[in-house]
């Protein structure tokens, strides 16, 4: 328990940080179909509402940046007007750990040599094989005809982002030399939950690095907590060589 009351201990400099940052507004559609018109124009072609029907608007719950952040909001979208957010994230992991366990799929991915019509007939049979649904399939299709196959893991892992915002869930990853104890965990989870308040769910993951040498690094809301001894050692290693000025008497 002494390791979670150290944490307790720095509460209101946590809380502090992380209050500091708060999650930006979302971009509408609108400014989603000019920062990734490849796939969006797709999408408006797959899964516009029918003529005369008013089109249910849909905002990410969180802005995120970078390619990898615009196809990944674009799928949130498409998935979240289609009615098939668990379903489409089921697809796109389920396709990133096929990636993992097979050296050439990862290496068709990654091969920007192959062509384009080449890319998107595998896409197809695989999705077909996979049971992918239409909204997967098509946006691996345009995936594979922008050549952004290679970025299917950072995509994957920025949708999950979403994902987890949908469901307010918050993610926050502990670093320790060895796996925290149970009792350990659920306190440091109940702190956690503590900062972030009602209405949202902390989704604790856990990270071995001996290279620390103890103490925790908690990285939460796109902030992180560094409480290791490692990075003690080299504050007081940095205080120590500083010159020191006793001054003239």
């Amino acid at each position: 328990m002494a390791m979670a009351g150290r944490l307790r201990s720095g509460l209101p400099l946590l809380n502090r940080v992380l209050r500091s940052d708060s999650l930006s507004a979302s971009r509408s559609a609108v400014q989603r179909s000019v920062l990734c018109p490849a796939f969006t124009s797709e999408a408006s072609k797959n899964f516009a509402t029918s003529s005369g029907q008013k089109e249910e608007k849909v905002k990410v719950p969180l802005a995120l940046f970078g390619g990898s952040g615009n196809y990944a909001s674009a799928l949130y979208l498409a998935a979240k007007k289609a009615n098939v957010l668990d379903k489409i994230e089921s697809d796109i992991l389920d396709l990133v750990e096929a990636s993992k366990r097979s050296p050439t799929f990862s290496q068709f991915t990654k091969d920007l040599s192959v062509p384009s019509e080449t890319r998107v007939k595998a896409i197809n049979e695989i999705s077909a094989q996979a049971k992918f649904s239409d909204v997967t399939k098509n946006f691996l299709v345009v995936l594979a005809e922008n050549g952004r196959l290679r970025n299917i893991d950072s995509i994957a892992k920025r949708f999950s982002e979403l994902t987890m915002a949908d469901k307010g869930e918050v993610k926050a990853i502990v670093t320790s030399v060895i796996p925290l104890p149970p009792e350990e965990e659920k306190e440091l989870k109940e702190t956690l939950q503590e900062i972030i308040g009602k209405g949202k769910k902390v989704k604790l993951e856990q990270k071995i690095d001996p290279s620390i040498l103890g103490g925790l690094v908690v990285e939460f809301g796109q902030k992180v907590f560094d409480m290791s001894i490692k990075t003690r050692a080299k504050q007081m290693e940095r205080f120590l060589r500083e010159p020191i000025n006793f001054g003239i008497v």
